[in-house]
């Protein structure tokens, strides 16, 4: 059975699906390994350490995708790609199934079954194939980083002969993997953090930070709580006392990292350009929904925007500034995947088991995921 990792296509991807270490782990499985060649060139991996994993390395991307049983990737298949798929193979990528309708589609119509990352389901079984989770945490660390680097003052508090130098202040909104990242890597740099988050059960993870959890008062604890932990669309009452907490702390901030996302839908606008005027000239948004419209109302999407004197960082792929360990991660990630549904070196499909159906889209020339199906409908 033959396992395929092209290079990816777009300028800004520097991640790859396969790292040396998963190759040997898919080799010992007892799959063949093709590499296309230079595939992992943008995360610093030359085709002789993939040789030496025990992979093959092919310079045609048509023989390549042709002989695909099994084709790895981090963004989904583009269709000139999918075109050259045999009917009936298998794509593992990330996969925003309800917002890549024509990806879908030409892989229905291809036959080939797509898996999503995206989809992997939230629990213990497979927490170690949780992609989203993996790269999440890359996010939130270099985010704070990134912040630091453009604003005009210390992270930290410093004594110094000229006088006490105040620690700069950083508010996480959302503390999901990314935000708790966020905050952590800010508290390692001095700063002075407060998070918020619709879901009142993280409080004492963010408190277990260093960070000041700030909250919205409400008779209903589960307001903001939805399936699998995520978060879920709020009242519109809690959305007018939320704006009002989060005008009040983002006035005095630094910096402002946004993490917050509700599954299948646009991120929400925590951020509207009415805040952005109160914030003070010279600090700085990282927002890190901007690939889901982005949770301030002035984000675009890899683009990077001065508004009065604030900073807008709009990058979609900053996991991919580090590739090397972003790309060992995910291949972590998605070899877990692959190795849960291979024995004895062949592929079983258990179309009951919660993980392979959870994260599949397409199967046997149909849409099988349900919201998928409504998104194209729409």
């Amino acid at each position: 059975m033959n396992v395929v990792i092209p290079k990816e296509t777009l300028d800004n991807e520097t991640r790859v699906a396969a790292t040396p270490g998963s190759i040997k782990e898919l080799v010992k499985a007892g799959l063949s390994v093709m590499v296309e060649t230079q595939a992992g060139i943008k995360s610093h991996i030359s085709d002789t350490d993939y040789k030496n994993a025990g992979a093959s390395i092919i310079e045609s991307k048509e023989e390549l995708l042709s002989k695909a049983d099994i084709l790895l990737k981090v963004l989904p298949p583009t269709l000139d790609q999918i075109v050259l798929l045999q009917p009936k193979s298998i794509v593992v990528s990330f996969c925003q199934t309800t917002r890549d309708i024509d990806t879908v589609k030409a892989l229905k119509e291809q036959s080939v079954t797509g898996f999503s990352m995206h989809l992997i389901p939230r629990t213990t079984l497979a927490q170690k194939m949780d992609a989203l989770s993996s790269q999440a945490n890359i996010a939130g660390y270099k985010a704070v980083l990134i912040a630091a680097s453009k604003l005009g003052v210390y992270m930290p508090l410093l004594m110094t002969a000229a006088g006490t130098i105040r620690p700069a202040k950083v508010l996480v909104l959302g503390a999901g993997v990314a935000g708790l990242q966020a905050i952590a890597t800010a508290k390692r740099l001095g700063a002075q953090v407060e998070a918020f988050d619709v879901r009142p059960i993280v409080k004492e993870q963010v408190e277990s930070l260093g960070a000041k959890f700030i909250e919205v008062d409400s008779s209903n604890d589960d307001e903001g709580v939805g399936d699998g932990g995520y978060a879920k669309e709020t009242s519109e009452d809690y959305k007018n006392r939320q704006q009002k907490l989060i005008h009040d702390h983002i006035s005095k901030s630094d910096v402002v990292v946004t993490t917050a996302l509700i599954p299948g839908k646009a991120a929400p606008i925590l951020i509207p350009a009415s805040m952005v005027d109160a914030m003070k000239s010279g600090s700085v948004i990282m927002d890190l929904a901007a690939e889901n419209g982005g949770n301030c109302e002035l984000t675009k999407k890899d683009e990077i925007i001065t508004h009065n004197g604030v900073t807008i960082d709009g990058s979609s792929n900053i996991p991919g500034s580090m590739p090397v360990h972003a790309s060992e991660l995910y291949a972590k990630n998605i070899t877990a995947f692959l190795m849960y549904m291979i024995e004895d070196g062949e592929l079983k499909l258990d179309i009951d088991d919660e993980i392979i159906s959870g994260s599949m889209y397409t199967h046997l020339g149909e849409v099988t995921h349900e919201p998928t199906q409504e998104a194209i409908k729409r």
